[in-house]
Formats: structure tokens, C-alpha cells, sequence
């Protein structure tokens, strides 16, 4: 009998949020277990007042990165847990499975440290399975082999904050990526508030988004048409943004962790894809989802899995030349 959990996604912020279907599931067939998830910091916020959760652990990767991760083994050790589930496929989250001195570990193939996990699974991209399938495939064989979907839970104190902003009808936008080559060019993202406000100039916008991205929606503010727009980016939480997002008519984003926050609220989204594809199984799980991507043959896309810092080729044309009036899918 499994009766302690630990799930370790310690990718970016979209990985973390994806990895909350695992958690899902797991409570669905061990309601009573001690569920616990490993995270880098930063991500830790997502999982604040879990309802399944027992702890939320923090890898802190910025500083003094293998001096933390000796003393989060330590931490695991002491755990004792049954099972070990390690979501994430590089050697360093490895090294934590294979030593946790769980009965059971379970990772994926392209784990380098993966022939030390007592379970191993094959992980594929592009097989046609969404990666909370994929992710899901690590426990099927104690649970079943029905995927649950990602979700967060905001707490009541998240919902009443971002109530003011809901006031009338709105949209958000989230204009930004960690990666160039995911990331509509801001002019884009202009362009596109200009034709909303044209048509819907009784809905109001608002950007969301990272501190780290508040230059470019300020950029993108302060060109706007009649202060039609406003930037939250850096003001609310990932939590009160997932909130905003589920009351918003349309939530417009990149391939990004936004896209993955709409799909953890079943909110409606809109996601824009440049040089990477809906097919690698990153898409969005709304109910009312829409994916727009450019209309011409480009033999240069897609030209990687997780996007670059610069074109390859120099014209971008994956985003250039997808269409202002594409994204306008609003009912």
C-alpha cells in the first residue's frame, strides 16, 4: 500500500503547473495518502493552500545550487517515502529518485540516472499524447489509464482580491515567454489591442505577466488606444492570475506557463504558437481552446522543442506573419 508521495517537477513555471494533473490522480486513488511535490523556487506559490498537498519543497537552483540539492536529499531521505515520482528528465532530479530511499522510484527513459529507478517509462514527443498524459503513464500501473487534467486551487483571499478587476467584461493578455521564438512580437501584441478595442471597445484588457516581463507590457501600455489597456505583469500572483484568467471572456497567450494556467482553471484560451507546434503535446486543455498559427509552409518550423533566443534563420517569419485579426475569437 502507497501511503507517502513525492512528486518532483522542478522544470519551469508551465512543467510545474502541468505536473499538478499527477497530484489530481494520485488523490483520486489515495485520498488518504501524504502526498508531497518538489519544485524550484520560485514555482512554489502554484501549490500555496493545496488541498492535497501535505508540504511543498523548494530546490533553490540560483544559489549554491549542489550544496541545496545535498541537503534536499537529506530531506527526502528522512521522508521515507513509498513512492517517488520524478516528472523531471535531467541527471540532478535523477540523482534525487534514484537516492531517496523510496520502495519505488519512477522516472522517464531520458533521465540520465534513469537505470537506477526501479521503474523506468519511454518518454516521446510528438506520439499524439498531451504531457500530462505522458507524465501520467510514470503511475498507470497502480492507478489506471485515464489522465486526470492539471489544477490549481486559489484561495479565497486570491479571488477577492482580483475581484475589482472584474467589474465588467474583460480579456487578458500575457504577452511574454522565456523564449524569443514563442513569444508574438510585442508590435503584434499591439496591433491585435488596437482591432479588439476597434470591435469590443466595451472590454476591458489587461496584461499579466512576470516581473521580469513588466518593460514590455508598460511598452505595449502606453501605446494602447484610450487607456483601453492595464497592466497587472508583476502586481498579482500566479494564483490570482490563474483566479483573473477563469473570469476572463478570452485569455490570449504565447506557448508559455500562462497557456498551462488557463488550462489548470479551464479557462478560455486563444495560444499563439511561433516556432513550436501544438502536436509536441503542450497545448492547451481548455474547454474553449483555439491554437493560431501562421498560414504559410515554412520548412524552418518547427526548429526545436522549447524555442530559442534568437531566430535561426533571422526573419522570424513564424510569427510575422501570423495575422492580427487570427486571434480575434471572442464570443
Amino acid at each position: 500500500m502507497y501511503r507517502r508521495f513525492l512528486v518532483i517537477q522542478t522544470a519551469f513555471t508551465g512543467d510545474a503547473i502541468l505536473a499538478s494533473a499527477v497530484l489530481e490522480k494520485l488523490h483520486l486513488h489515495f485520498p488518504e495518502a501524504h502526498i508531497d511535490i518538489l519544485v524550484r523556487k520560485g514555482n512554489e506559490s502554484l501549490f500555496a493552500n493545496h488541498p492535497f498537498l501535505h508540504a511543498v519543497l523548494v530546490w533553490n537552483k540560483q544559489q549554491h545550487k549542489f550544496r541545496h540539492l545535498l541537503k534536499m536529499l537529506l530531506t527526502i531521505r528522512r521522508s521515507r517515502y513509498d513512492c517517488v515520482i520524478n516528472l523531471h528528465r535531467f541527471a540532478t532530479s535523477g540523482l534525487l529518485t534514484a537516492f531517496s530511499g523510496a520502495k519505488e522510484t519512477s522516472g522517464f527513459d531520458k533521465n540520465p540516472i534513469s537505470f537506477l529507478f526501479t521503474r523506468k517509462i519511454k518518454h516521446v514527443i510528438g506520439d499524439g499524447r498531451h504531457e500530462t498524459e505522458r507524465n501520467q503513464t510514470l503511475i498507470a500501473h497502480f492507478t489506471d489509464d485515464k489522465a486526470a487534467l492539471p489544477k490549481l486551487y486559489p484561495s479565497v483571499e486570491d479571488r477577492q482580491l482580483i475581484r475589482r478587476y472584474q467589474e465588467q467584461k474583460y480579456i487578458c493578455i500575457a504577452p511574454g515567454s522565456v523564449w524569443f521564438t514563442k513569444t508574438w512580437p510585442e508590435e503584434k501584441w499591439l496591433q491585435f489591442i488596437h482591432l479588439f478595442y476597434r470591435r469590443y471597445p466595451e472590454v476591458r484588457v489587461y496584461l499579466l505577466g512576470a516581473p521580469s516581463e513588466k518593460p514590455v507590457c508598460d511598452r505595449i501600455i502606453s501605446a494602447a488606444p484610450n487607456s483601453v489597456a492595464h497592466s497587472l505583469c508583476g502586481t498579482i500572483s500566479l494564483l490570482q492570475s490563474a483566479a483573473l484568467m477563469q473570469g476572463a471572456t478570452m485569455n490570449y497567450v504565447n506557448d508559455s506557463a500562462p497557456m498551462h494556467l488557463a488550462s489548470a482553471m479551464n479557462a478560455p484560451v486563444t495560444a499563439v504558437y511561433c516556432s513550436t507546434l501544438p502536436n509536441f503535446g503542450f497545448g492547451p486543455l481548455s474547454d474553449q481552446s483555439h491554437v493560431v498559427e501562421t498560414r504559410q509552409s515554412l520548412e524552418c518550423r518547427p526548429c526545436g522543442l522549447h524555442g530559442h533566443r534568437q531566430c535561426p534563420q533571422g526573419h522570424f517569419a513564424c510569427a510575422n506573419t501570423i495575422e492580427e485579426e487570427s486571434l480575434l475569437t471572442i464570443s
